[in-house]
């Protein structure tokens, strides 16, 4: 069984913990962070944009450290959960490599394409896999997406459109700083970028109108061209300042012989979340029943989907660095694109 030891305990090293309890092929056996009522298990303080607050912990079964090399150093780990600031993840990932240990690299991969390529490279020449944790693949919808994708059953793709916006992230440090979070497209749009490569692979080109924020693109339209000119694809995304709606994300996907429709926002007063529906060339609405998966359910797939990589020695088809890397480099062309106002290419 792969032993896994997280790296930041803040709000997604807590989604991780939680998924580490449900995963059959994955052991939690560490953790590291240097607040120190976190180190005894006072989990209290943690609080994000979805899932469960962050509770007190019984952390006596788990080794913990304050300090990253000690974790890295850890010789019954396997797998280092790299849950920090999106700043720290290329020298903790490189040095967790350069160690002999696997890693699992919470979104966005790093801030720029070189020090993606510098995780990449360090994996490959430790023959150790990095591995980058967009979930968004393994939420039901997103799956179920997939699934249509790989059984053909309603023809070839034609396209499709993508949405993530969020109200302005006040209770996040550092989110609109390029060196330390990454801003909307890096930290945000990030999700979206990693499924367009996954579903349609990688663009010849992008087009962005973006509003900006001083120099950080702060909301953009992006349409993504590919060799097929006929092939649709685009993109909204980005922060508006109105607090009533905290998150928002849907996509409608068109295939020869359907549209695949879905849709979520959350709002202060309540959630307003659109079933999955496919709309078909037969005029028929189906709604497929997508079962009852929790806010954690995604995470408990992905980190089963990083063991198994690491178990079998062969690369995930989602979580792989290349593809991580690839949707990095696409949010930094749609920010040159805004900037510019012109279209540009990508060197495939």
């Amino acid at each position: 069984m792969v032993k896994a030891g997280i790296a930041g305990m803040g709000f997604m090293g807590w989604i991780h913990y939680l998924a580490y309890q449900r995963c059959d092929n994955v052991q939690l056996t560490a953790f590291c962070t240097r607040d120190e009522a976190k180190l005894n298990g006072d989990w209290t303080s943690i609080k994000g944009n979805f899932g469960p607050a962050g509770e007190v912990v019984d952390v006596s079964d788990l080794n913990t450290y304050s300090d990253l090399d000690e974790l890295i150093g850890d010789p019954e780990i396997d797998l280092i959960d790299i849950c920090l600031p999106p700043a720290l993840h290329v020298d903790v990932a490189v040095a967790a490599l350069n160690a002999g240990k696997h890693v699992l690299i919470e979104k966005p991969m790093a801030l720029s394409t070189s020090e993606c390529d510098e995780i990449v490279a360090a994996a490959q020449a430790n023959d150790k896999q990095a591995l980058v944790a967009h979930v968004l693949p393994f939420f039901p919808e997103h799956m179920y997406l997939r699934g249509l994708v790989d059984s053909g059953e309603y023809g070839a793709l034609l396209g499709g459109h993508f949405e993530r916006v969020i109200s302005d992230p006040l209770w996040l440090k550092d989110f609109w700083d390029m060196e330390k979070v990454g801003g909307p497209l890096v930290d945000l749009h990030v999700h979206d970028a990693h499924l367009i490569r996954v579903l349609f692979g990688m663009p010849n080109a992008v087009s962005t109108n973006g509003r900006m924020r001083g120099d950080v693109v702060e909301y953009f339209n992006s349409q993504f061209l590919f060799d097929d000119p006929s092939l649709v694809v685009s993109a909204t995304s980005g922060v508006l300042r109105q607090q009533g709606r905290s998150f928002m994300h849907g996509y409608e996907v068109h295939f020869e012989q359907a549209t695949v429709q879905f849709r979520s926002a959350f709002h202060v007063d309540e959630a307003d979340i659109s079933s999955l529906k496919i709309i078909d060339s037969q005029e028929q609405v189906i709604r497929p029943d997508l079962g009852d998966a929790d806010e954690v359910s995604a995470f408990v797939l992905e980190i089963s989907e990083a063991a198994n990589a690491i178990e079998s020695g062969n690369a995930s088809a989602l979580l792989g660095g290349d593809l991580a890397r690839d949707a990095i480099e696409l949010c930094h062309a749609q920010a040159i694109s805004a900037a510019g106002g012109e279209a540009v290419m990508i060197d495939n």
